[in-house]
């Protein structure tokens, strides 16, 4: 008799943040970009946002059941995306979220990566704590820099003639995002992981072992935000451009995202 050594359990490669978007959209029906574009693109729109666990994201998906879509372009149901911020010498940007003042602002570059295609976005707050975002296709090439043309779009979003002329490129981050629709168009939420923030010095975090999802309405709940506080979720402050700041740059003030700084973001 030949008694065989245990060599313990198979070893497996773990499973990105990618495949599991992949694996938990996979059983919802399709929707189309120009579908999502023309029935949820909800511009103007209330953000509610959460930091799950990997193992709640196939529960969340499995909740919405057949009442969610997921989008789908050739094929694929998860997409690379890369944005790139600017901001004032002086962080006006950062500091006004920082502060939670009601006026704040956003600018950036993103690029869709799997399509090439690319888009100049500004977002503010609105009175009643609304996203408004407003945007306009872009050169790739050119997505870490403003044109005339640029900063012209950017100051008329922003009402503030020669603010655009004093922001440069401060951060960039790169993740995978799946998007889902609700069948009643009443929702869009998104899921991204995978998250790495870079600074134009080469520095860079990465959030490690959780997925930043996101509930797009008009304003009230929707499905998916019960599903979560049922899970046992709430909305938690965080902001990928405000985390990766914070935490590549420890001078800056960042209270509000304490919890995801000490818990989820490790700097490389």
């Amino acid at each position: 008799m030949t008694t065989q050594r245990n060599a313990g359990p198979p070893t497996t490669a773990p499973v990105t943040g990618a495949e599991l978007l992949r694996a938990a959209v996979h059983g919802m029906g399709p929707v189309s970009l120009a579908e999502v574009t023309a029935n949820a693109d909800l511009q103007t729109r209330v953000d509610r946002k959460y930091l799950l666990p990997p193992e709640a994201v196939p529960v969340l998906a499995g909740a919405l059941g057949d009442r969610a879509l997921a989008l789908e372009i050739d094929g694929a149901r998860v997409f690379s995306y890369q944005s790139v911020y600017f901001d004032t010498p002086v962080r006006t940007s950062y500091l006004a979220a920082a502060h939670g003042r009601r006026r704040r602002f956003k600018v950036r570059t993103r690029t869709y990566a799997d399509s090439g295609d690319c888009v100049l976005e500004v977002k503010t707050t609105g009175g009643r704590g609304q996203t408004i975002k407003v945007r306009r296709p872009y050169d790739p090439a050119l997505r870490d820099v403003l044109t005339a043309e640029a900063l012209a779009f950017v100051d008329d979003a922003l009402g503030a003639p020669d603010l655009a002329r004093t922001l440069e490129p401060v951060l960039t981050t790169a993740y995978w995002r799946a998007t889902v629709l609700g069948v009643d168009l009443g929702f869009r939420l998104t899921a991204d992981t995978d998250l790495v923030c870079s600074s134009p010095g080469g520095a860079s975090v990465l959030m490690d072992g959780q997925v930043v999802v996101e509930t797009k309405s008009w304003s009230a709940p929707t499905r998916p935000d019960r599903v979560l506080w049922w899970m046992g979720h709430r909305p938690v402050r965080i902001s990928k451009y405000c985390v990766g700041m914070a935490a590549l740059h420890p001078e800056l003030p960042a209270n509000r995202w304490h919890r995801a700084l000490r818990h989820h973001l490790q700097v490389r």
